[in-house]
Parts: C-alpha cells; sequence; structure tokens
C-alpha cells in the first residue's frame, strides 16, 4: 500500500453535548438559592431579559428580529408553561394547581422566624408590632476573637513579649486552641521556648479562660486554675480525660486516691468548664436551607407538589426596548439582537423543562414513599435512583442531579430529596423495610431502655420480633452510625450523667 497523503470519507457516531445541553444540566444541579444568582448574571448579560411581576400575560420572544411588529408591544412576561401534577396512584392530578406555593392561603404561614407571630412583651424587646422579626438582631456582628484577645495582650504586654502574644493569637484555630508548637512559634520569633511558655501560660488566663490551649487538658487545666480548683488531684483528673470519658470510677479512684464522693465533687466542676472557649466569638453563621419542593396535603386529603418559586424572579421580555434597538439598526446590532433572542427563547425553555423535571421527580418520590408523609420514618421504603428513573422514563444521572442539594419541606419538617433513597433491609412481610426506618427504631429501642440497658444480641431479638430479618453485627454498624454506643458505654455514661 502506497504512503502518500489522500481523500477519506468515513462515517461515525458520537455524542457531542453543546453549550446549551451542558448550562442546561447545570441548572438541574442548582439550587433555587443558586439559580436565582446566576438569573441575576444572566439579566445583566442579556439586555432584553428583565424581572417583572407575575401577574403579566406570558408570551414567547420572536426568534428574530425580523419577526418583530411595527407597532411596540408593552413588556409581556416570558412564556412559563404551567405544569400539571404529575400525581399517580391515588394522587390525582390537578391541572388548576400553580407550580408555586399558595402564598395568599397561607400554607406555609410558619417557613421563617418572620412568619411567627410575637406577643406584646416580645416585640418591645425587638421593635414595634409592625416590625416582626428583628433580622438585625441575627445578623449584627460583634468582636471577634482575636479582637478581644489583642486588646488584652496590649494592656498586658509590650515590645518582644507583645509581638509572641500577637503570634499566638494569629495562629489560634475558630474554638481557641493553639495548633503551632512552642518550639516553632520560637523559631520563628528567634527566641527562646521558654519566654514563649511564658507569654503563652498568660494567654491562657486571658477571657475566655483556656484560649491557646495545646490540648483539651490544657483547656481545661487552666480554667481550673482560674478558678482556684486545680488541686494535684483535679490536675490529675484532667490529665486523665480518657478515664472520664469511659466512666471508670474506680480508674479515677486508684489514680487520685480519693473517695467515690469526692470524684464526684470533681466531676461535676468539670461540667461547668468550657471545651471550646473560642467558640464565643465565633462569627461563622449558619446558612439558611430553603426549600425547593412544598408538599402538601390538598382537601381531598392527597398530597400536592409545587415549586417554591418564591425565590426565583419572574422573567419578562422587554419588547419595547427590543423594538427600539432593532428600528434603525445595523447589521452587527441586528446580529447581536438575534443572538440575545436565541439564548433569551433557550433559557425559558430551559427554566421551564428545569421545573417540569424537578416537578416530575418529586411527584414520583411523594407518591412512592407517601407511607413517610401519612405516618413517619418508621413506614420509609427503600428506594433507590434506578427505580424513579426508570418510572419517569429519565436517566439516573439525572434523577441524581435533581435531587441533589434539594430540600422538600412538608407537614413533617424539611428533608433533603436524597433523604428518601435508603437502602432495604428484609421483613417478615415479604417487604424489604428502609434502613432509616430500622435505625429509627433501634433509637427508639435504646431510647426507651431505662435501667435495663439493651444489649446488641437483645436488640436483634426484638427486631425479629417486630418481622425485621436483621444480622447482629448490622444493628452494631446502624447504632454507631446513630452515635450510640455499646451497651456497656451506655451504662457508663448513664451513670456519669447522674452525677
Amino acid at each position: 500500500m502506497a504512503l502518500g497523503p489522500r481523500l477519506e470519507i468515513r462515517q461515525s457516531q458520537q455524542l457531542v453535548m453543546t453549550p446549551q445541553l451542558q448550562l442546561a444540566i447545570k441548572l438541574l444541579t442548582l439550587t433555587n438559592v443558586e439559580l436565582e444568582g446566576w438569573i441575576g448574571e444572566e439579566l445583566e448579560r442579556n439586555p432584553l431579559l428583565a424581572s417583572g411581576d407575575a401577574a403579566e400575560p406570558a408570551e414567547q420572544l420572536p426568534a428574530s428580529i425580523d419577526d418583530i411588529p411595527e407597532a411596540p408591544a408593552p413588556a409581556v412576561e416570558a412564556s412559563e408553561a404551567g405544569l400539571e401534577q404529575l400525581l399517580k396512584d391515588g394522587l390525582p392530578a390537578t391541572d388548576s394547581a400553580p407550580l408555586e406555593a399558595d402564598y395568599t392561603g397561607e400554607r406555609f404561614h410558619h417557613d421563617c422566624p418572620s412568619d411567627q407571630p410575637l406577643d406584646r412583651g416580645e416585640a418591645q424587646g425587638v421593635g414595634s408590632d409592625e416590625e416582626g422579626f428583628d433580622f438585625d438582631r441575627v445578623s449584627a456582628g460583634g468582636p471577634t476573637l482575636a479582637d478581644v484577645l489583642e486588646q488584652q495582650a496590649a494592656a498586658r504586654f509590650d515590645g518582644l513579649d507583645l509581638i509572641i502574644a500577637r503570634f499566638i493569637i494569629d495562629g489560634l484555630d475558630e474554638a481557641g486552641y493553639l495548633a503551632e508548637s512552642v518550639d516553632d512559634i520560637a523559631d520563628r520569633l528567634d527566641t527562646s521556648p521558654a519566654r514563649v511558655e511564658t507569654v503563652l501560660a498568660q494567654v491562657q488566663m486571658f477571657d475566655p479562660v483556656g484560649v491557646a490551649a495545646r490540648s483539651l487538658s490544657e483547656c481545661l487545666i487552666a480554667q481550673a486554675r482560674a478558678a482556684d480548683r486545680c488541686d494535684p488531684a483535679m490536675h490529675k483528673l484532667l490529665s486523665n480525660l480518657d478515664l472520664v470519658a469511659r466512666g471508670d470510677m474506680n480508674g479515677l479512684m486508684r489514680l487520685t486516691r480519693l473517695e467515690r464522693e469526692d470524684i464526684v465533687d470533681m466531676i461535676r466542676e468539670l461540667k461547668r468548664y468550657d471545651p471550646k472557649p473560642g467558640l464565643r466569638y465565633s462569627m461563622e453563621l449558619a446558612t439558611p436551607v430553603v426549600p425547593d419542593v412544598f408538599v402538601t396535603r390538598g382537601a381531598d386529603g392527597s398530597w400536592q407538589v409545587s415549586l417554591n418559586q418564591a425565590t426565583l424572579p419572574r422573567l419578562i421580555v422587554d419588547r419595547d426596548y427590543h423594538a427600539e434597538l432593532a428600528a434603525g439598526a445595523d447589521k452587527a446590532t441586528h446580529g447581536f439582537l438575534n443572538e440575545c433572542v436565541s439564548s433569551a427563547n433557550w433559557l425559558l425553555k430551559a427554566l421551564d423543562q428545569r421545573a417540569k423535571t424537578i416537578v416530575k421527580v418529586a411527584t414520583e418520590v411523594v407518591r412512592l414513599q407517601q407511607g413517610f408523609f401519612e405516618h413517619g420514618v418508621s413506614h420509609l421504603k427503600p428506594l433507590t435512583l434506578r427505580t424513579v428513573a426508570d418510572l419517569v422514563e429519565m436517566h439516573e444521572s439525572t434523577i441524581s442531579r435533581v435531587t441533589s442539594n434539594k430540600y422538600l419541606l412538608c407537614e413533617r419538617g424539611q428533608f433533603e430529596l436524597k433523604y428518601f433513597f435508603t437502602s432495604g433491609v428484609a421483613s417478615g412481610d415479604g417487604e424489604a423495610a428502609s434502613a432509616l426506618a430500622v435505625k429509627d427504631r433501634i433509637a427508639r429501642l435504646i431510647a426507651a431502655e431505662g435501667d435495663d440497658v439493651l444489649s446488641d444480641d437483645r436488640l436483634v431479638e426484638l427486631l425479629q420480633a417486630e418481622g425485621f430479618d436483621i444480622a447482629r453485627r448490622t444493628v452494631a454498624k446502624y447504632r454507631e452510625a446513630l452515635g450510640l454506643g455499646s451497651s456497656v458505654q451506655r451504662r457508663r455514661s448513664r451513670a456519669m450523667r447522674a452525677v
């Protein structure tokens, strides 16, 4: 075969993800709050998009600027097809039900603190009755741990000692602990470790007492010294916190050579100390979780699924501005407007498809887990992504994207959609039980065990009597996942709580 350049025709198939398809997939993974920020950026990029009121009539953008009518039309809302309720098998569809929650009916009038009524006494503390919940009271910032310690260091030290103290303060973590060793600090500041130790001991007595400690034991010892309670026996107890954690009273008695009553008094004193003093000045605010889907009970007793669109701006098309730009526009402007029209049309379709997909998947989850919404976690069934994907005729990866970081709000609280997908445990009635239901039952049995602490073997017997076919190692695994100790640990912990 001769070597040389030649032309060939080949036919092949390959999957190509267009930028629009990639963005559509990205939109599925975004929460409503994240999508709101993304839409805000899109409103800045596309001059033909604007946020408007929901009361305006819907209308689609023209396919190109050549389709613009001569008379400018008033601004109208972009097409947003009503999404029918996809409830099946006892959950009938309601075509007239909107996607957004019925805020006028106040079906969710306890969604957030601002919706809670204030009595007169409470209202006087935060403002007038009309003000409601004072969000400034929550978001108002205060002095940080570093600010508080810096002020005390400036009043106590000067010169090199002040530099060492500031270096120590800068190295504290959120809980107030010092991660860097004294030798490393001494090397960096070109001083002796003894001098760093002297400054560190004084910083540990700053308010809050116990900051700059290198271990929990050192933190508690500093607080005991500040309370004038750090005698040799207390020092030994605080230096052997592992015995306290295990509830080994006999070991503590041998170590300190004290009677049981004295050990009990020291443990009561220990309970008043703060193991993480730096958290008093923590400025980290909890990120609020906004539900993406509402599940409400209809008048006929069925469950209705609706999107929470309160966090999403309604997109409308500024037709006046569109017509103004198109009038007398040159070729470059025509091309830009056509691109904006195409982008806006695609965005509206992508948002509409996202809404339909979320409602469709959430509705199927509600239908399959109807027992949970009726009776609680004990009636939660095993569910996989593949099961929902087959029922809604979508790919499993799409279901995973839809249920990730999406939250559902119902009468029983707020749950991530992933919460309803659990593995199963065989039961006596032939139907598998959800692992979450088994965990809930184990937690209830342990919570009600009283003085008779249940061993894992006894838990297996009780669960099997209720129809759960479960092994001892599975019970131990679920118990540890719940953060519950063994029967020995629980017995010791109960004895320590009784101190």
